[in-house]
């Protein structure tokens, strides 16, 4: 049987258990969030790569054309001069220039073909990505309030079971909390069961004093503790 001692400290126990879940719970909070804004990091990251490489692309493509363009000038030029010039060895060589020209203006236009159709595809796969990455990102975000929510929630529930575990220890004499606090430090649960001879904190045998005296009436006032680990304990005959 409990004595009024036994039940004050369980009721103060059962509260301190309650604020350390709500702290601990408390604690890992902002981890949670960091590894959630971390994956929206990645997510934009990704964004940003497939929007670097479309863009490097379009910029190839750009560069092609300026080639392209340019060739083009060149070989308008040869054209010119060949039309004005009067010995064969000049038409030919100019003739020359220009085949080879034309050529090149061949292999680029070519080049330009393949990056526009690389440009059609990563346009394709870039808005594909995009917003199945900014679906992804909506539904972090989304966590990130709930779990500040729950946070906000857990904070208002912290402060309601502190003020608990002060009333709880109000009854409690300051010689009898010193102990608690001392054992609270090292354990948790404080105050367990003994069934049989065994400890419900260590799991360990009590020694055959602290079960005689658990089994006897003694001191309601007197608090009887395991001597493999300290705790407060009581009998449990159920």
């Amino acid at each position: 049987m409990l004595t009024p001692l036994l039940e004050k400290l369980l009721i103060l126990q059962d509260r301190d258990v309650k604020r350390l879940g709500l702290e601990a719970q408390l604690k890992v909070s902002p981890s949670e969030i960091a590894a959630v804004e971390q994956r929206i990091a990645a997510e934009k990251a990704a964004i940003e790569t497939a929007r670097t490489e479309l863009m490097q692309l379009e910029s190839k493509k750009k560069l092609i054309e300026t080639e392209i363009g340019s060739a083009e000038t060149k070989l308008a030029k040869y054209k010119t001069q060949q039309s004005l010039v009067k010995k064969n060895d000049e038409y030919q060589a100019l003739g020359h220039e220009i085949e080879t020209t034309e050529a090149a203006i061949g292999t680029l236009e070519e080049q330009e073909l393949q990056v526009m159709y690389q440009i059609d595809e990563a346009k394709k796969k870039f808005a594909a990505a995009e917003a199945v990455l900014k679906q992804n990102i909506s539904g972090h975000e989304a966590r990130i309030r709930s779990l500040r929510e729950r946070g906000e929630n857990l904070a208002a529930e912290l402060k309601v079971a502190q003020a608990e575990v002060a009333t709880a220890r109000e009854p409690v004499g300051e010689p009898i909390l010193r102990l608690y606090d001392r054992l609270a430090t090292r354990h948790m649960p404080v105050c367990v069961p003994v069934k049989g001879n065994t400890c419900g904190g260590c799991h360990l045998k009590v020694s055959s004093e602290v079960e005689s005296a658990l089994r006897g009436k003694g001191d309601p006032a007197k608090l009887i503790t395991c001597d493999q680990c300290g705790r407060i304990v009581w009998f449990d005959n159920m």
